[in-house]
């Protein structure tokens, strides 16, 4: 059986917010997306204790925080560093890639330029961590 997801997605770009919606609209998910523009903005949902997700989808390009500082600072966090991340980027930056993998995410998805694309994507990689066995904080 697979599990609804609380999902974080941290993206500064409203349109890739639109898209990850409307992806997951035209999919009939009923996973909940909790949005934040930047990661200074998902630390304060996470610390407070807004929303616990299952997991975070972060973008690496962003304002004040960018998503390697993110990560770094969630993976220092006693609790918040058992959520699984995956990194949802345009970057193919092989620095950033091996970057995130030493920190500690979970994945790395390259968003495709074909909306089609972007949008199985998405189904396979939400589909997985629905059948996973995640840790409730």
């Amino acid at each position: 059986m697979k599990n609804i997801l609380k999902v974080l997605l941290i993206e500064d770009d409203a349109i890739e917010v639109m898209k990850l919606n409307r992806a997951i609209s035209s999919l009939q998910l009923k996973h909940q997306i909790v949005e934040a523009n930047n990661g200074e903005e998902a630390l304060e949902i996470l610390k407070n204790k807004q929303i616990i997700p299952d997991i975070i989808l972060l973008d690496l390009n962003m304002p004040k925080i960018n998503g390697i500082e993110f990560l770094a600072t969630l993976k220092k966090d006693e609790v918040l560093k058992y959520i699984p991340t995956i990194i949802l980027t345009t970057s193919n930056n092989q620095k950033d890639l091996l970057e995130c993998y030493k920190i500690g995410v979970a994945g790395y998805v390259l968003k495709p330029l074909k909306y089609e694309d972007y949008v199985s994507k998405i189904e396979n990689l939400l589909s997985y961590w629905s059948i996973n066995e995640l840790i409730k904080i």
